[in-house]
C-alpha cells in the first residue's frame, strides 16, 4: 500500500484512490481532501483507483498504470523483461513477510522447523543476495531510469529493515538504492510532510508491523 501511495503522490497524477486495510478507511483525492467512505464503498476491493474513467483495483495492477502513464515501464526489451521479473519477485518476497507476520506463533518460542520467523530470517541473506546481484552496479533495478517496480522494491527493503535492521547491512548496493531513493526531490518531500503515512503496514490481527 506505502508503495501505492508514494508513486501517486510524488507522479503528479490527479485522482482519487480509496484506501483501506492498513490504512484509515477514506479517499485520498488529488486535491488533498479527506472524505469518509460510504458503507457501500467497503465492500470494494482496496486499494481502488479511479482516475477519470479508468478504475482499478489491486496494488500491482495501479502502480502498473501509473507507470504506463508515466513511461515508467522500461524503456528497452531488456529494461521491459527486468521489469515483469521484478514486479512477481518483489511480490513473492512480500507475502514471505506477511505470512511471518500473520503467523499466530510469532511471539512463541518454537522448534527452529515450526518458527516461520526463524526460518525467514535464516533465509532472509540468500533472499537479499539474490536483490543485490540483480540490482548490481545500476542506479535502478530495470537500469539508468527509474521503473514502477522500484517503489515495490523500495518497500519491501523498508519493511524488512525495520523487521532486522542489520540485514542490509552486507549489502551496500541495496542500501544505496534506498537511500537515493528517498533523496529524490518529491519523495523526500512527500515522506517529510503530514501526509506520509509510514506505519501501520499490516492489518490489525499481525503480530508485527500493526503500529
Amino acid at each position: 500500500m506505502r508503495n501505492v501511495l508514494i508513486m501517486i503522490k510524488t507522479s503528479g497524477l490527479k485522482t482519487d484512490i480509496l484506501l483501506g486495510s492498513t490504512f484509515p478507511m477514506y479517499v485520498l483525492s488529488g486535491n488533498e481532501k479527506f472524505l469518509c467512505l460510504s458503507n457501500f464503498l467497503l465492500t470494494f476491493q482496496l486499494p481502488y483507483l479511479i482516475d477519470g474513467n479508468t478504475k482499478i483495483t489491486q496494488s500491482n495492477a495501479i502502480l502498473r498504470y501509473i507507470g504506463r502513464k508515466h513511461k515508467m515501464c522500461g524503456d528497452t526489451e531488456e529494461e521491459k523483461v527486468r521489469v515483469d521479473i521484478l514486479e512477481s519477485q518483489a511480490m513473492d518476497f512480500r507475502m514471505q513477510l506477511v505470512r511471518v507476520c500473520h503467523d499466530p506463533n510469532f511471539p512463541l518460542t518454537l522448534s527452529p522447523q515450526e518458527n516461520l520467523r526463524l526460518i525467514y530470517l535464516q533465509q532472509l541473506p540468500k533472499t537479499l543476495q539474490l536483490f543485490s546481484h540483480f540490482l548490481g552496479t545500476r542506479r535502478w533495478f530495470a537500469g539508468k531510469k527509474m521503473t514502477f517496480v522500484d517503489f515495490s522494491m523500495y518497500d519491501i527493503l523498508d519493511l524488512n529493515c525495520k523487521f532486522l535492521p542489520t540485514c542490509l547491512d552486507p549489502f551496500p548496493n541495496l542500501q544505496e538504492f534506498l537511500t537515493r531513493f528517498e533523496g529524490l526531490k518529491k519523495i523526500s518531500a512527500y515522506m517529510n510532510s503530514p501526509r506520509y503515512l509510514p506505519k501501520p503496514v499490516f492489518l490489525k490481527m499481525a503480530k508485527w508491523g500493526t503500529q
